[in-house]
């Protein structure tokens, strides 16, 4: 059997019993790091082998850990912190063994985009976990933009020394949605910074890239119905004056952070209208 175990995600963190308990049983740990995972092992007494196992190796390690799976043994896999697959190795090996036909279960427990989904004050009825966003700034805009309309909140993983970038991109992208900044989750100088986009970029601009892992959400568009009628129609109705009823709706979406759909819909109805006053 192959159990998927969540480990802490902070050094304040604690392994639930039946996650210690998966470890010992184990006779193989699969690891990212295996200098990182000997300090949660020797924390909690656990002599398990450990092996590593990452983004490099791990098509390569499918078929031998298939191989100890067939002969019955136990095996564990552990991310460097957090949930196992998410942004983090595993998948293959979890999709060979699925297709193996070989047991698979896991011990839930710490996850960085749920805590910080609930540290961030945005809805959580509805959200994306979208991972880590492009590191070039063309292909980031252009990546977001297809994320623009999805109604959820949008949780991201994102490199200090990108996050004042990334940030600005959304801005730019999104137009001025709230958004929260959290770092070093369950850690000593744990935080959360909450705001719009546009002030969020300006501050991690001023002061830097800031220390320890980050994890963003950016709430989703708002629906149409949280921006008064009246407020939408006067804006296209300007927009209309000088643009296609395509560029018009793009425009008043961004800036009122409003889904394009629904506002290029109201264009097309608002330009029907001025067709029909005209005859």
């Amino acid at each position: 059997m192959l159990t998927l175990v969540s480990t802490p995600i902070g050094n304040l963190g604690d392994m639930p019993p039946r996650g210690v308990t998966a470890l010992q049983d184990a006779d193989l740990v699969l690891c990212e790091d295996t200098r990182v995972t000997r300090k949660l092992t020797t924390r909690f007494g656990i002599e398990t082998r450990l092996m590593a196992l990452h983004d490099h190796n791990e098509q390569q390690m499918v078929e031998g850990v298939l191989k100890r799976l067939l002969d019955g043994q136990k095996i564990a896999l552990v991310s460097d912190a957090g949930m196992p697959l998410i942004s983090d190795p595993g998948y293959r090996l979890v999709r060979a063994v699925i297709e193996a036909g070989l047991p698979l279960t896991g011990v839930p427990g710490a996850n960085a985009a749920l805590m910080a989904l609930q540290l961030s004050g945005l809805p959580t009825d509805r959200f994306l976990f979208a991972g880590f966003p492009p590191n070039k700034a063309t292909a980031r805009q252009k990546w977001l933009a297809s994320l623009a309309d999805v109604p959820a909140t949008l949780i991201f993983y994102e490199s200090p020394n990108r996050l004042a970038a990334a940030l600005a991109d959304m801005a730019a992208v999104f137009g001025p949605r709230a958004a929260a900044v959290s770092r070093e989750l369950t850690k000593q100088f744990e935080e959360t910074r909450r705001g719009g986009l546009d002030t969020l970029a300006r501050h991690y601009a001023d002061q830097g890239a800031p220390k320890g892992e980050v994890c963003l959400c950016v709430a989703g568009p708002l629906p149409p119905e949280a921006v008064g009628e009246a407020e939408i129609d006067a804006a296209l109705q300007q927009a209309l004056e000088t643009a296609s009823v395509k560029v018009a709706a793009a425009e008043v979406a961004e800036r009122l952070g409003l889904p394009k759909r629904s506002v290029y819909q109201r264009a097309i109805t608002l330009r029907k209208g001025e067709s029909t006053e005209g005859k």
